[in-house]
């Protein structure tokens, strides 16, 4: 019970009025996304109506808006264009289907190995690419488009002196709106961008052949869009996390956008994730709780419905002045100012993800750089911090070596390199009791060394061997094997 009244009753006006603003927000976006993967705007608007909805019940991030996203509509072109609709639709489910899986099997937990920086600068693309997605409606206009921007930007920033009770960027909207009805101006408008559907949403199954010949045309599509629609979720989920102070079951958040995509597809949708824009508008204005999720879906479809007229006649300034405040909020500016204190290994990540993802559009291809640069730096990092000392002991007969640190594949190398083969003594005991030997290749190396000092005759004794590194030793080491003499010479 008192989860359901933190996620649902805690914050009613809030939620509502910031619904309210996200819903206006959601109308010229999902028609642009639309018309980029080559679809009606009605399929963005069902899509975004639909997904916002359910996602309200069953994401794992209370306060996330998902809806149809452009990273996804870039996907869906070439197959809109080469197979139609009707295939769209059954790729959008097939998506839901594999987004399932991917929560049950706790898919979620890879965010750990997405680092501070790679987010940073996800944050950062994102809000670059908000703004230039804006500068369409800024280009070849006449002046009242510039002014009109302006005032917005200026209630938007300003509002909040007079009162916080009424989110400013509604306020915006509302009073641009107003204005450019009265005096008549010339300027377009959201009905400029498409057709608003005057119809509720209908079930209907994709109109498909259901064979193996369909499977092989949308699988590699729908698991695309699986890959894109979780990453950008789940990315979006730790960013919410991080401006509310709460935490987020992502794991949960899977499935739910895996069944908000499956509904949408029933009802003629295309597929959708988690929108950072509309998230941060959201969380901007107050919205914290699912209702403010909900009602944003219901809000969009009532807008469309019973006010459709006026909708259409809002004014795409007010809009962008709206999306010119979230980019400006989106992004990171404080990653900028301590750009000299952070560690270089953490800005260039940070700056890599940023770079590819605005030169390429594609959130997925700028995370994965992201992630390979954080794993070569941690990997470079690591290797560095093993030591290996030795003292003679018994008259100089024999050495210790003292391993401390990590020995895996980055740091092999070293750690074969600071022992003294060419020493001619007794017997060599090699301490390892402040190691740990993480992979194939670190035993590998252990056992170079121990049978590089057979080879010279010489007695090696191993010892403080940990039990995971003990258990890897023993499967895969062949040093202590009959064929360990066979390692040098390949016999």
């Amino acid at each position: 019970m008192k989860s359901l009244h933190q996620d649902w009753t805690s914050n009613i006006r809030n939620d509502l009025l910031a619904g309210l603003v996200v819903a206006l927000a959601l109308i010229p976006e999902a028609i642009a996304f639309s018309i980029i993967a080559g679809v009606d705007p009605k399929v963005g608007l069902y899509a975004s109506f639909c997904i916002a909805v359910v996602i309200a019940f069953t994401g794992g991030r209370p306060g996330m808006i998902s809806a149809a996203t452009g990273a996804m509509a870039l996907v869906m072109v070439t197959l809109v264009k080469d197979h139609g609709l009707q295939y769209l639709l059954a790729a959008t489910i097939l998506t839901g289907v594999l987004q399932i899986i991917a929560g049950w099997i706790q898919l979620g937990r890879l965010m750990r190995f997405v680092s501070r920086s790679v987010v940073t600068g996800f944050v950062n693309a994102l809000a670059i690419l908000i703004f230039m997605a804006q500068l369409p409606e800024l280009i070849n206009v006449t002046w009242h488009v510039y002014a009109m921007t302006a005032a917005g930007l200026g209630i938007i920033y300003l509002f909040p002196y007079v009162t916080k009770a009424i989110p400013s960027p509604l306020v915006t909207i509302v009073v641009l709106t107003a204005v450019a009805i009265v005096l008549d101006l010339d300027i377009r408008t959201v009905g400029d961008m498409g057709e608003l559907p005057d119809s509720l949403p209908m079930f209907l199954l994709p109109d498909v052949p259901l064979n193996l010949e369909t499977l092989a045309i949308i699988f590699p599509y729908s698991l695309t869009l699986m890959v894109v629609g979780l990453l950008e979720s789940l990315m979006t989920a730790t960013i919410v996390d991080d401006l509310t102070d709460t935490t987020s079951n992502k794991n949960r958040e899977c499935v739910g956008q895996g069944v908000a995509n499956i509904a949408s597809g029933f009802i003629g949708g295309m597929a959708g994730c988690a929108m950072i824009g509309q998230s941060v508008i959201n969380v901007k204005s107050g919205g914290r709780g699912r209702l403010s999720t909900l009602s944003a879906g219901l809000f969009l479809l009532a807008l469309l419905m019973l006010v459709g007229d006026w909708v259409a006649q809002i004014p795409m300034a007010a809009l962008v002045a709206v999306m010119i405040m979230v980019s400006i909020g989106t992004f990171d500016w404080n990653s900028i100012r301590k750009l000299r204190e952070h560690p270089p290994s953490s800005s260039i990540v940070m700056m890599a993800t940023v770079a590819v993802t605005v030169a390429t559009h594609d959130l997925a291809q700028g995370v994965l750089v992201g992630v390979l640069a954080s794993g070569f730096f941690f990997a470079h990092k690591v290797g560095r911090i093993l030591r290996v000392r030795s003292i003679a002991e018994d008259e100089g007969r024999q050495r210790r070596y003292t391993v401390t640190g990590q020995v895996f594949f980055a740091s092999a190398d070293a750690f074969i390199a600071s022992f003294d083969f060419r020493e001619v003594i007794d017997k060599v005991v090699i301490d390892v009791s402040r190691a740990h030997f993480w992979d194939i290749t670190a035993v590998s190396a252990l056992d170079k060394v121990v049978v590089k000092f057979r080879r010279e005759g010489t007695d090696v004794e191993i010892v403080g061997l940990n039990e995971a590194s003990a258990t890897l030793v023993d499967k895969f080491g062949a040093h202590d094997k009959s064929d360990g003499a066979d390692l040098l010479t390949g016999h």
